[in-house]
């Protein structure tokens, strides 16, 4: 990568993590007297949106034309429904069930498996490739929707009222959420400069020849440096911390981001593009930002959810 491309990738990042800690900070203070989780709903939209129009276009490339204007509300339905379920944290019988939440993104899903079966049914031709179309629908929405929800529901978990002041012995506030970016995106960027300056061994040659093993060994070894600093070393750890400690989280939620940027890749490699969209400039498509935090918020919502 050249200087050019490489200073307009910082840039843009830059912008993008300036953007989101200002909403994190708006979302944790309440302010405004928002409801938890709902300064940030509106960024979870556009990614929602975004990565569906990216995932449509490449399903194009294979000849599979996707319903988009079904599909698209559907995977924002989905962790637009984990947010109104936060009612269901404002009764203190509700606190050890952070699942309940994301009951109502699964039937969300549930809903739009079956509005994109009716449309098939209704508008059914002989040899239309309704089942490749309806697999293509559902994994998109699996793909996006519910790890999305997965984000909101790490914003829901133990609160105890639904409004500004939230506290509580069992409160944990915004700290999963900004566990989960910090572990995977200190791993992202430890991986990019390692594997840019010094990395050689390849990862994975065939699906995706620019990452090394010297590049994935320091994307490890940032995720647990960020987990150990969000979770111990601010002096503000939380009374509740996800289970394993920040190591166990570190390594965990860090691994499985790794799997989710390959996870992209693979998707790319067999649509034939470097890049799933250009929307965010240097940074390429929305998927290309948030590829690896797909995979690892459901794996940091279960260790915190049975934290201790």
């Amino acid at each position: 990568m050249t200087a050019a491309p490489r200073t307009n990738r910082i840039v843009v990042g830059l912008a993008v993590a300036a953007v989101f800690a200002g909403l994190v900070w708006a979302d944790a203070t309440g302010l405004a007297g928002a409801a938890p989780a709902w300064w940030l709903l509106p960024v979870v939209i556009m990614i929602a949106i975004g990565s569906v129009d990216e995932l449509v276009r490449l399903c194009g490339t294979r000849d599979l034309l996707v319903p988009s204007w079904l599909v698209r509300p559907a995977v924002v339905a989905i962790p637009f429904a984990a947010a109104a379920g936060a009612q269901a944290f404002s009764a203190a019988t509700a606190l050890a069930a952070p699942a309940v939440a994301l009951g109502w993104a699964a039937a969300a899903f549930a809903g739009g498996v079956m509005v994109l079966v009716a449309s098939e049914v209704a508008g059914y031709r002989p040899h239309g490739r309704s089942v490749e179309r309806l697999a293509a629908a559902t994994f998109i929405m699996a793909y996006a929707g519910l790890p999305l929800a997965f984000m909101v529901g790490l914003r829901l978990l133990c609160v105890e009222n639904i409004g500004p002041e939230q506290t509580g012995p069992g409160h944990l506030g915004i700290v999963p959420l900004v566990s989960l970016v910090a572990v995977v995106k200190a791993g992202d960027v430890a991986a990019y400069a390692v594997g840019s300056l010094i990395g050689r061994q390849r990862l994975a040659p065939i699906l995706s020849p620019g990452k090394t093993w010297e590049g994935a060994a320091a994307s490890v070894a940032g995720s647990l440096g960020a987990a150990w600093l969000v979770l111990q070393g601010t002096g503000f750890a939380p009374a509740t911390q996800p289970w394993g400690g920040w190591a166990v989280y570190g390594l965990a939620v860090g691994v499985a981001g790794m799997i989710g940027d390959l996870a992209e890749s693979l998707l790319k490699r067999e649509a034939g593009t470097k890049d799933s969209g250009s929307s965010l400039g240097g940074l390429g498509g929305v998927l290309d930002l948030v590829d690896s935090l797909l995979f690892a918020a459901p794996v940091a919502w279960l260790l915190w959810a049975v934290g201790r």
